[in-house]
């Protein structure tokens, strides 16, 4: 086991391995092709090393990441703490229209995530849309109906807006904030995470080695495989634009690893904010966690390290962020 640091997400009360592990990958129909039986020996070697914080949503492989992860969960349902995340499954892109137009509706959906994560509570369940009439209204009002019933234990957003986040938020209620942050995306420093420390928010991250890219392994003549969201990169003129800025920033900031991987010093710098309570870097293989898991023994970021990045990245800047 590793000697991996907790943190307290925010208002819940609950301390997380400032480690954890993303699922969107272990669905399977958006990364590329997957294998169960890795994501199952990923999660394994996710528990040996001490991680205790999964996220996962029910729109990832429509519930699959799901299932793996209640296969995995089965006789220590208390090593595990879970965020799970509900809003896009079904959702109408054409009028804007989830599925869960009312509280009955939400709080089936939440019992669905339930079945197939084989629990009779999640940790942390999460809106994963950003509409705010009527559905925050529905949403809220779910969660808080769940959260007495004690199905789940705390409820919080995945959102970027931060005019959604502080709506969410406007009864003072909402724990945890889940938002794309990295090196190549700085904007949450200039507004919601001061906002989330002075509420108290918890702070998920998302997206910290920015889908692979902070990763290094990635140039302007890489192919992703069938079914990978990230073949946009390549063919879509706008994506493929920001694909290519990305990969020159990479370039420089390599020059900065003082013999840490890319991918670590991805990960120490998102750690380096006081507002994160947990980084959650996505894997389908047990070859994926170990290198951003080894990033948490690491010395931290100094300050010279944190001034020349900010002169590749400046703080504020940002860069076309995709759902997750």
């Amino acid at each position: 086991m590793t000697n991996l640091k907790t943190r307290r997400l925010g208002k819940t009360g609950i301390d997380v391995t400032e480690i954890g592990m993303g699922l969107w990958a272990a669905g399977g129909d958006a990364w590329g092709p997957t294998d169960d039986h890795a994501v199952l020996e990923a999660i394994e070697y996710a528990l040996e090393v001490g991680i205790n914080f999964y996220d996962t949503a029910d729109v990832y492989g429509s519930g699959h990441s799901e299932e793996l992860l209640g296969r995995a969960m089965q006789g220590r349902r208390e090593r595990f703490i879970v965020a799970s995340k509900i809003g896009w499954q079904n959702f109408d892109r054409d009028r804007n229209q989830t599925a869960y137009d009312t509280v009955e509706k939400l709080i089936a959906g939440v019992e669905s995530n339930l079945r197939r994560l084989q629990t009779d509570y999640i940790d942390v369940m999460q809106s994963h849309i950003g509409y705010r009439e009527p559905t925050m209204e529905i949403f809220l009002e779910g969660f808080q109906k769940l959260q007495a019933q004690g199905k789940i234990r705390a409820y919080g957003v995945s959102t970027s807006d931060f005019d959604y986040l502080q709506h969410f938020n406007h009864d003072g209620h909402c724990s945890t904030l889940q938002i794309d942050y990295s090196l190549l995306n700085r904007t949450p420093e200039e507004e919601i995470f001061p906002y989330c420390q002075e509420h108290n928010i918890g702070v998920i991250i998302r997206g910290p080695l920015a889908m692979g890219i902070l990763t290094g392994k990635f140039n302007a003549e890489t192919q992703f495989a069938e079914g990978d969201f990230r073949q946009a990169w390549q063919n879509d003129p706008e994506q493929h634009e920001v694909f290519h800025s990305d990969l020159e920033k990479v370039e420089r900031l390599r020059t900065l690893a003082n013999g840490r991987s890319l991918a670590q010093l991805a990960i120490q710098f998102v750690l380096a904010h006081p507002a994160v309570s947990t980084v959650i870097p996505g894997a389908k293989s047990t070859e994926q966690l170990r290198e951003t898991v080894a990033a948490g023994a690491l010395p931290p970021l100094t300050e010279h390290e944190l001034a020349e990045i900010a002169a590749i990245t400046p703080v504020g800047g940002g860069r076309k962020i995709w759902p997750a």
